[in-house]
């Protein structure tokens, strides 16, 4: 699907007059755009790589594997030298990927090739300082170019994403930012507005890394968020086997799966793609069996 901007089917979304939130008005999704349809599959399954791990051409086998497992979203993690919200899983991976040279501009070109072969959401996943080296208007032309729908920026805020968001909306991609336990109503509300696409909820606070059991306030924190927004709302951070996808998969309209899946990666060389998909089929297979019971 072509998507222009100034299209018709973009329809347009105010911001209220809040100190948090206060910019000029950006497109929401409309029905019909590639990550608002990857969610109606419920609940869809978002899932993680740290692109360049092992090198980009097992990256994008790993990536059509999961597309064909049943993946909905592919986050598309971009390696960075201080990556501080993620755990020594993807530090590790970070690490392998750059010493390998991946860049932006990589993970971009592997979107374009991926973007050929699959109809999965693809939203790049990254930090700030790449996008602001590799220049943000730049980015915005080559991801839309590439078919990728949008992206998540860890470490900018709504507070100072304004110029960002102005940029994306010129060029239909989605925004999507993170919402902590630990916000509270005012700043979920700014935080909902921003987002296109989906929110994503972080289930706990701290950095990313296997969990043993789902956080006790999240399915709090999906319906905080609910109230403030229509869209989507995908839980991650933590969940890492099939059990505790279909637990938050009862409350959430998504699931988030990374550092289980980079694990895998790191642990099955030369089979990565193989153990990417069985794990994805058993993630998929768990809802299915949830379902009937």
């Amino acid at each position: 699907m072509t998507r222009k901007p100034g299209s018709s089917s973009i329809q347009r979304k105010p911001i209220p007059d809040d100190p948090i939130s206060r910019s000029p008005d950006v497109p929401i999704a409309s029905p019909d755009h590639r990550i608002t349809r990857s969610f109606r599959v419920k609940p869809a399954l978002v899932a993680y790589v740290t692109c360049g791990d092992p090198d980009i051409a097992t990256t994008r086998d790993i990536i059509l594997a999961a597309c064909r497992a049943g993946a909905d979203v592919i986050e598309l993690g971009v390696p960075f030298s201080d990556p501080v919200a993620d755990g020594p899983v993807i530090q590790r991976a970070s690490e392998r990927a750059l010493k390998k040279g991946t860049s932006l501009a990589d993970v971009l070109r592997l979107a374009s090739d991926v973007r050929k072969q699959t109809d999965a959401g693809l939203i790049v996943f990254t930090y700030l300082n790449p996008m602001l080296r590799f220049g943000m208007e730049r980015f915005c032309e080559e991801a839309a170019k590439a078919g990728v729908d949008g992206a998540l920026i860890t470490d900018l805020t709504v507070e100072e994403g304004s110029e960002y968001r102005r940029a994306m909306a010129a060029h239909n991609l989605d925004t999507v930012f993170l919402a902590a336990p630990t916000s509270p109503d005012k700043r979920l509300k700014a935080i909902a507005e921003a987002c296109n696409g989906f929110v994503y909820a972080v289930s706990r606070t701290g950095i990313t890394g296997t969990q043993k059991q789902v956080a006790a306030d999240v399915q709090g924190l999906v319906k905080r968020i609910r109230k403030f927004t229509k869209l989507p709302v995908a839980v991650g951070f933590g969940i890492s086997n099939a059990q505790q996808f279909a637990e938050v998969g009862q409350f959430a309209d998504g699931v988030v799966v990374g550092s289980a899946i980079v694990q895998l990666i790191e642990q099955n060389p030369g089979r990565e793609a193989h153990a990417v998909e069985s794990f994805v089929r058993g993630l998929k297979l768990g809802i299915k069996k949830a379902a009937t019971r």
